[in-house]
């Protein structure tokens, strides 16, 4: 099982990879970032608008807010800014719930009716947190090879070069 701190990094994380991300991508011109890039989401901005719609909908599902989630594959935010704007707030959202976890928390179990697939599952919270970061991580990293494609490099993502990390 992970721990409460490990919680924490991967929100902090995704907190500056976010940040990075976004700066590397305000530089670009909205037809570049929703240019079919042959990706998953098809453009960075869809999958930009993908990783907002699954924090939203784990968090809806762990905490009840929001109550509602559209469906998979919609874009949420046709405007950058707006979407910029939306994943700075669910950033400090994340950090702020994450920083309220506790070893009971984590050990309990959710269930819920997936939209995928229709089947009910009962999960441990613990799983269900990993799976948030790790699914976050897993679309950035189809999104630097797309920045990357386009000759853009966000530099390294990896977590011991997060500020206040390494002492």
């Amino acid at each position: 099982m992970v721990d409460v701190e490990y919680c924490k990094l991967m929100a902090s994380y995704n907190r500056w990879m976010n940040e990075r991300m976004y700066a590397l991508c305000a530089g670009m011109s909205d037809e570049e970032r929703k240019a079919d890039q042959g990706a998953f989401f098809r453009s960075i901005h869809s999958t930009l608008n993908h990783i907002v719609f699954g924090d939203l909908a784990w968090l809806s599902r762990i905490t009840g807010d929001p109550t509602d989630v559209p469906p998979l594959g919609v874009d949420l935010y046709e405007d950058y800014a707006e979407l910029h704007a939306a994943r700075v707030t669910l950033d400090q959202r994340i950090v702020d719930w994450v920083s309220g976890f506790s070893r009971e928390w984590l050990a309990d179990s959710l269930s819920y009716v997936s939209r995928i697939d229709n089947q009910r599952r009962t999960i441990p919270n613990w799983v269900l947190a990993t799976h948030m970061f790790n699914h976050q991580t897993h679309h950035r990293g189809q999104i630097t090879t797309m920045l990357s494609q386009l000759g853009l490099d966000i530099g390294s993502t990896d977590i011991p070069f997060m500020p206040g990390v390494a002492s």
